[in-house]
């Protein structure tokens, strides 16, 4: 009945009927000193203890176990060494405890100085080191057990198997999965599953699929390692078929299944898939745990749908580090800078301890959103937190935001004042900065330090034949695309695609191998007279080829964006549309998007290597809604619908770019989460 009231929680009853007892032996004494630990009460626990008379090693180990399961550390170690004497349990359960608790150099220790050891004493070394990122160790441990001819168990086997899936050893893994079969232990659910991750992490995923079909699998961790196995191989589609087997023979797919589906998902940049098992994760409750609600901030974030990634990420409930770092990161990847600092605001007052990701988000928010002076505070507030230390990152993201406000001098002595040696991306930064504001002699001499650096490295070679051609420099453009030539640098081409239904649609500039791509240029063509009419004028600088005028705006008009555009126009309807680019898009385009916006009346998302531009008709939208509102609530023929139509005719010059419309409304912790609206100072 004690045993029943302590398994059930009920700690009061089992305490009751104890003190009712009229004889208790060690057996119930040590009975209720269990309950009492598996119930989380310490301290009634250690009191049963002290008052009890005739201790074993059973006790003593009951409550070195406890202290360990809530990190008294020191308080289990002083009991251990006070044990009258110790069995393989006690010091087995200290080992582990250690481990558990991120002592492992104390682990390594105590298991020397044991005078017997078993399997199990062995295997939680193996597990711990392999835990604790020290898979070496694991093997070398592993063979050292078989020196001493102790017999693995399927524990054991597990966990050196995924010792070598994380080392990447294939040839041990491959000479234990041998032992493995020949002692029989192959049909292990945990064995199983750690050799198909070994074979996935070693990039033979169909050496992974082999021993997944050997039988027939009704646990969920055997199905989980291989999706997850599909995934690392990049073969996200089988990761999703992997995922839909599992829905459809009823196996309900656990935390980790959901992860990497929504992972594949992401990869992809299929938010329509993501969608789907959103909506699975919602049917079996698990949308709310962290680790899921991670995934899905991640994948929302990455897909262009930032909104949707913030009422996400508002709904779970214990928000861990990852769950901030990925929302913030995600804003600024958006460019909402105030958003970014409102949730940094937000997680200060949670108690939330920040690390080197959070303040990298934050200073790339102020970055993407032109806020210079907040980005300074911010980065001179990184060595005042005791636990981080300025990384290569954070300057490099310092050196941005100077960049784009026009400190160049400021942000190339920064870079000379750093204690550590600046990397490409650094450099690359300041030669970015370089272009936007035309500083030849300063892009120069950041270009010879790439060079210096790394000889090869093409995005240089290409921003400074870019910065070259805004000005004009056209001989200079051809001795750099010369070298690039001679050292057989290829440029990368650019290229947009657009997701449909799991599909991806790739345009090159000037591409004519879609099927639609009649139907595609003739869209662009009628596009091109619409922005003419809205007073558009291309900026030829962009054109970068030395070439008469007429031929720089057709090189101009024909840029993959804008024929990825039109194919979701001509494929869609009304529906946000989202394209992605593998490069950064350039300012003559950045401008006509704006307009075709405007033109089309729907929000264009267009991603390029840097981050998500949102264009959309801001206060058309409001101003619309607002007025059927109005009219679908009012009994009166006062037309609201027709002024409706009206003012966003009238208005329709207010369309504005919100990569420069970064305001924050109702965030987390005060209600609903509102997309940007346009400031003051946005016309």
């Amino acid at each position: 009945m004690i045993a029943g009231y302590a398994e059930s929680l009920m700690l009061n009853e089992a305490l009751n009927l104890f003190d009712k007892m009229p004889v208790k032996d060690t057996v119930m004494w040590n009975l209720m000193i269990k309950g009492c630990v598996d119930c989380g009460e310490m301290e009634m626990g250690l009191k049963l203890f002290e008052e009890m008379k005739q201790r074993n090693v059973i006790s003593y180990t009951t409550m070195i176990n406890g202290f360990l399961k809530f990190g008294k550390v020191e308080k289990a170690k002083s009991l251990f060494w006070e044990m009258p004497q110790r069995d393989v349990a006690a010091w087995n359960a200290m080992i582990y405890g250690y481990f558990e608790n991120g002592r492992v150099d104390e682990a390594v220790k105590l298991f020397e100085v044991m005078p017997y050891r078993n399997v199990i004493s062995w295997t939680s070394v193996i597990s711990g080191l392999d835990q604790h990122g020290r898979s070496d160790e694991t093997l070398l441990t592993f063979k050292k057990m078989l020196g001493f001819f102790v017999e693995p168990n399927s524990s054991t086997f597990a966990s050196v198997i995924t010792a070598c899936a994380n080392a990447r050893d294939l040839g041990l893994g491959s000479e234990i999965h041998a032992y493995v079969v020949k002692l029989g232990y192959l049909y292990d659910t945990y064995v199983t599953a750690s050799l198909i991750t070994l074979y996935a992490n070693c990039m033979h995923v169909n050496d992974s699929y082999k021993v997944f079909s050997e039988r027939s699998h009704t646990n969920v961790v055997v199905w989980t390692s291989l999706l997850t196995g599909y995934g690392l191989n990049y073969n996200h589609n089988e990761a999703l078929k992997v995922f839909g087997d599992m829905i459809r023979i009823g196996l309900l797919p656990n935390q980790s299944s959901f992860t990497s589906a929504l992972n594949s998902s992401c990869e992809m940049e299929s938010i329509d898939l993501g969608r789907e098992i959103h909506g699975v994760a919602v049917k079996l409750g698990l949308n709310t745990d962290a680790f899921v609600g991670n995934s899905l901030v991640v994948l929302y974030s990455k897909c262009g749908n930032i909104n949707d990634g913030l009422v996400v990420f508002k709904e779970i409930p214990e928000k861990n580090i990852v769950s901030w770092n990925s929302i913030i990161v995600g804003c600024a990847q958006h460019g909402y800078g105030n958003w970014a600092l409102t949730l940094y605001a937000q997680m200060v007052r949670s108690r939330v301890d920040m690390d080197d990701i959070t303040f990298t988000g934050l200073l790339a928010a102020c970055s993407h959103s032109g806020m210079l002076e907040k980005g300074r505070r911010l980065f001179q507030c990184i060595p005042q937190s005791s636990s981080i230390e300025v990384t290569l990152e954070h300057y490099s993201c310092m050196v941005d935001i100077l960049c784009r406000s026009g400190k160049l001098n400021e942000a190339e002595d920064l870079v000379k004042s750093m204690p550590m040696t600046p990397n490409l991306s650094i450099w690359l930064s300041l030669l970015s900065g370089c272009k936007k504001h035309l500083n030849l002699e300063l892009a120069e001499r950041a270009a010879e330090n790439i060079f210096h650096l790394d000889p090869n490295c093409s995005a240089a070679y290409v921003l400074l034949s870019n910065i070259y051609a805004f000005s004009g420099r056209w001989s200079d453009v051809a001795r750099i695309r010369g070298n690039m030539k001679r050292r057989g640098n290829i440029k990368q081409p650019g290229c947009s695609w657009v997701n449909q239904k799991g599909i991806r649609h790739t345009f090159l500039s000037g591409d004519t191998s879609h099927p639609l791509s009649d139907r595609i240029y003739e869209k662009l063509e009628w596009l091109t007279e619409k922005l003419k009419e809205y007073g558009y004028v291309p900026d030829q600088r962009y054109a970068l080829h030395d070439v008469e005028d007429e031929q720089k705006e057709v090189l101009l008009s024909y840029h993959s964006e804008r024929l990825a555009i039109c194919f979701a126009l001509i494929t869609t309807h009304g529906s946000a549309i989202t394209v992605m680019k593998n490069l950064r898009v350039c300012g003559d385009c950045h401008s006509a998007i704006k307009l075709i916006a405007k033109i089309v009346e729907r929000e264009i998302i267009v991603r390029d290597s840097s981050r998500f531009h949102h264009f959309r008709d801001v206060w058309a939208l409001k101003v619309a809604r607002a007025c059927c509102s109005v009219g679908s609530v009012s009994a009166k023929p006062c037309g609201w619908g027709l002024w409706g139509v009206n003012l966003v005719a009238l208005i329709r010059w207010t369309q504005t770019d919100t990569d420069h419309v970064c305001t924050s409304r109702d965030l987390p912790g005060g209600g609903i989460f509102e997309g940007p609206v346009p400031s003051s100072s946005s016309g």
